[in-house]
């Protein structure tokens, strides 16, 4: 097990949540009380206990980042769904180990941009110079998730707080927990259930990809193969492969939304009617036809894709948590 990153997260914050047991199961069934929400009104303080969180100093240290790269969008999306589908939403993918086999290591995650683990480092720094020991990396990077998808033009929505952080992060718990690119309907639905989240949930979250970038390794199957791809628009693989032809430079990437990609909107949805996805694992979204109602309605009604979004999002945060005096066990 690694050490944390610096600043580390304090072993035993002061429950939010105490002594309420989490129920694994339905979501609907988790003993979550009303929980205490960041509502970003007026610099507005979320209070129990007579300690305040400061929604302004989680904020602006987002903001922060965010000027200085838009890559923060992404990556902390990114981060936020990588830890909470390996041992719940418990920042565990924060922790570093000097051995290397903590769950940042592991090859699945190797691609996770270092820009989200500094928007969540640099949130922490500024929220535990005003309150020490109150607030969670977990529920950190949970809100900063819900802000950079508001800074950049998408949905708001409550976050539930009192996400305890993990102690355990291993390297070899990550294999089989995350989507690959090239998934089919069945696994990624699969993938999400084990989570208890829906396959709605799932064509919701793929949503993030209008703001997301790849490496061109994790896509290049589908372009020198021994045939381009036929699910691809043949426009648009030709655009791929002038930004990534065979010998191409692995460091190098492109916007999985080609038109709009700094803009949370609708349009990865529009581009998967023209075939223009860039996985075969969002492809396969509009060529299902048990999925294909959901990304026609998204693409038509960016509303629509807003509210599944957020409701989504607020379903992920409750994968796997751990509240009150539940921890991590061997």
């Amino acid at each position: 097990m690694g050490e944390p990153l610096s600043p580390p997260c304090p072993p035993h914050p002061p429950p939010l949540l105490s002594g309420l047991p989490l129920v694994r199961g339905d979501p609907s069934a988790w003993a979550l009380p009303p929980p205490c929400l960041l509502l970003w009104r007026g610099g507005g303080c979320c209070e129990r206990g007579g300690q305040a969180i400061s929604s302004h100093a989680l904020r602006q240290a987002v903001v922060k980042k965010l000027s200085q790269t838009f890559v923060t969008v992404p990556a902390t999306l990114r981060l936020f769904f990588h830890d909470c589908f390996v041992e719940g939403c418990d920042a565990s993918v924060m922790v570093a180990s000097r051995s290397g086999d903590a769950e940042k290591d592991a090859p699945d995650n190797l691609s996770l941009a270092g820009d989200g683990f500094d928007t969540v480092i640099k949130a922490k720094q500024d929220v535990e110079a005003r309150c020490p020991g109150v607030v969670s990396c977990a529920d950190i990077l949970a809100i900063a998730a819900r802000d950079v998808v508001v800074l950049s033009g998408g949905p708001s929505f409550t976050v539930e707080l009192g996400r305890r952080d993990g102690l355990i992060s291993q390297a070899e718990r990550v294999a089989g927990r995350l989507p690959g690119p090239d998934f089919d309907l069945n696994r990624l639905s699969d993938l999400f259930r084990m989570n208890n989240l829906t396959t709605h949930d799932m064509i919701a979250l793929a949503g993030a990809h209008t703001v997301g970038f790849s490496h061109c390794s994790r896509f290049a199957g589908r372009l020198y193969s021994s045939a381009v791809d036929p699910s691809l628009n043949p426009a648009y693989a030709r655009l791929l492969m002038r930004a990534c032809p065979r010998d191409v430079d692995p460091t190098i990437a492109v916007n999985m939304d080609p038109f709009t990609p700094t803009v949370f909107d609708n349009l990865y949805y529009r581009n998967l009617l023209n075939g223009e996805g860039l996985f075969s694992s969002d492809q396969v979204l509009f060529t299902n036809l048990l999925s294909k109602p959901a990304v026609k309605r998204f693409a038509a009604n960016q509303t629509s894709f807003f509210g599944a979004f957020a409701t989504a999002m607020v379903r992920l945060g409750r994968v796997g948590v751990k509240t009150g005096s539940q921890r991590d066990q061997e």
